[in-house]
Formats: C-alpha cells, structure tokens, sequence
C-alpha cells in the first residue's frame, strides 16, 4: 500500500482520499494544513497519525511516499517543486500550473528526478468512457465539429454575490471558469483531437476581472471545437461530436456518465462504461504506475500523460491571453 501525504482538506481531499483507500491502493498517513486542528480533523477519521503545519517538515517527513496537492492553484508550482526536490511522487488536482512557463520548469526539474513520478489529476482521461470514444472517433469517416458543454453553479458563487472574496473567483490565484471546469473540456478536446491550430476564448467577466463563464473555440483543420462553460449557471445539455450522418452523444463532457453514438439510421449504441466513482479509474492508473514506474507500458503511460498535460496547458494559456485574462502567477519567473 502507497503511503499518501495531503495538502488541501477540502470536499475534493476528502473524496480522493476517500475513495484511494476504497481501493486499498493507499493510505493516507500525514496531513498539512495551516493549523493542526484542521489538519487533525481532516486525518484522523482516516488513520492519519502524522499532522504538519510546517510545509518544510511535511515534505522532509518520511512516513509517505507521494503526495496529493489539492490547494489553491496558484500555490501549485511550489508545492510541486517542493515535492520533486524531497523525492515524492506527485499528484496534483488539475490545473496543474498556472501557465508553461512553470510546466517548464518543472518538466526540467523532472528530467532531473526521473524516480518520481508526476500526475496532473485529470480524471477524465483515465475512464473507459473517454476511450471508447477515441476508438469510435476512429471509424467516423468524417468529423464536423463538437460541442463539449459543462456549466456547474458554483457553492462559492453565492459568497462571491456576497462581495467575498473566495479563491475560486480570484485572479490571484489563477482561478475561473476555464481554469477550473474548463480544464476537462480542454483535456477532452485535446485528447480526441490533438493540439489546434488556434484558439479564441470569449469569456464573461466578473466585476474583479475574473471569468465566471464563457464560449471557448478551437479551430483544426478541418472543424471546430466549441467549449461552453460556466460556474454561475448550471446547464444540463449534452455534448455531441458530429459525424456526417452519425453522432456521438454524452450526457456530461466531464463526467461521461452516458455516452452513445447515434449512427446514420438514428440507433443509438451505448459505448463506453458507466462508472460509479468517477476516481477510481484515475487513482488505479497511478498505484500502477507508483508501484511499477520502470515496466515498459508504464514509462509509456507516463510519458503520454505529461505531453498531454503539457499540451493542455499551453492552450489553456493561449485562451486566457486571446480573452485578456492575466493572473498573478504570469508576473513571476
């Protein structure tokens, strides 16, 4: 069994973590927060014995192995370079960084450690969902467009309304509709469909400059990619790919609960796998790849999940500059 560090107690922590030991993959065993009460109350319901309000003591601690970053996302980058430099696995909540000028520097401080391994927490791409629909998007003769739809009304949202201050709607820390929801219509285009040829991100500002939703557009060769996203309404239309005649359906972009692909005659087909725990699939890959890193397919697997991740930042990047969008994190070297 892994042994898991945790940084970040919120909902998202607490059904990884959940969720990890279900598997019996991992268990978790230190906890940093900004103050031991928390860090205790999140801990100990799971066994954790071993609580840190030291960022230095946690990282330089040796009762875990790999580490689960889930804090603000502006707070990443260090927390991540943290990690490599004390020899821990990494697996942090997507977005990763906030811009590639940090995914370089760690790519390098990587080639530097290759014993640890690194995971962006996209759990998407690791679902048979997401796939099945690769394969199917292989046997469609033509290809039109798509459109990937996910708006989810934020619980912060309210606070925001309030005149608050909450992370999720800061520049600061590199936060928005398309650096958090955004991020898994971006990782699904990216990854049926390769790097576009441009981007455009059309977004609807809050009165801080933040984007509380917005229409993205990703031109290729041959179609386009429209993104709609949102965290200050809630949607509850499909997605779809288009064909010639034939199109593939999915009741969530992110989630891929129900996936079909509706052929020429109008029958629809399910395709994919219905998932109960939308981790689960993620946090096997990577107790696969933690307890196994030098195996052929695992070095591929990792491989082929850092040039996706690479690549979704860059155009994340580039449809925050084409909207004028500049967070903090950009202003630093």
């Amino acid at each position: 069994m892994i042994n898991l560090g945790i940084i970040g107690t919120g909902m998202i922590s607490r059904n990884f973590v959940t969720t990890a030991e279900k598997t019996n993959e991992f268990k978790l065993t230190a906890v940093y927060s900004r103050t031991e009460e928390r860090a205790k109350e999140f801990g100990e319901p799971f066994g954790a014995q071993n609580f840190f309000t030291d960022l230095n003591k946690f990282f330089e601690s040796e009762v875990f192995s790999t580490v689960y970053i889930a804090s603000p996302n502006d707070l990443h980058f260090q927390q991540v370079k943290q990690a490599i430099l004390n020899h821990k696995n990494v697996i942090v909540e997507k977005p990763a960084f906030s811009n590639p000028n940090e995914m370089k520097q760690i790519i390098t401080l990587l080639q530097a450690h290759p014993e640890v391994c690194f995971f962006e927490a996209a759990r998407t791409i690791h679902e048979p969902s997401f796939a099945a629909i690769k394969e199917k998007l292989g046997t469609m003769k033509t290809i039109q467009g798509t459109s990937l739809t996910y708006q989810k009304y934020s619980s912060r949202y309210d606070a925001f309304l309030e005149g608050k201050n909450p992370n999720i709607f800061t520049l600061k820390h590199s936060a928005g509709a398309l650096q958090d929801l955004g991020v898994y219509l971006v990782y699904d285009a990216v990854g049926w469909f390769g790097v576009p040829e441009e981007v455009h991100y059309f977004p609807v500002k809050l009165e801080n400059g933040i984007d509380g939703s917005g229409i993205a557009i990703l031109k290729y060769p041959h179609f386009q990619v429209e993104l709609n996203i949102g965290k200050t309404s809630n949607s509850y239309l499909p997605s779809e790919i288009y064909g010639l005649k034939d199109t593939i359906v999915m009741d969530n972009a992110a989630d891929l609960n129900e996936v079909k692909w509706v052929d020429d005659q109008r029958n629809a087909h399910p395709i994919g796998q219905l998932m109960e725990n939308h981790l689960i699939s993620e946090i096997k890959d990577f107790a696969k790849i933690i307890n196994d890193p030098n195996k052929d397919l695992n070095r591929q697997l990792r491989k082929q999940w850092l040039q996706l991740a690479i690549q979704v930042n860059r155009v994340l990047y580039e449809l925050r500059l084409s909207a004028g969008i500049r967070f903090d994190a950009d202003e630093l070297k």
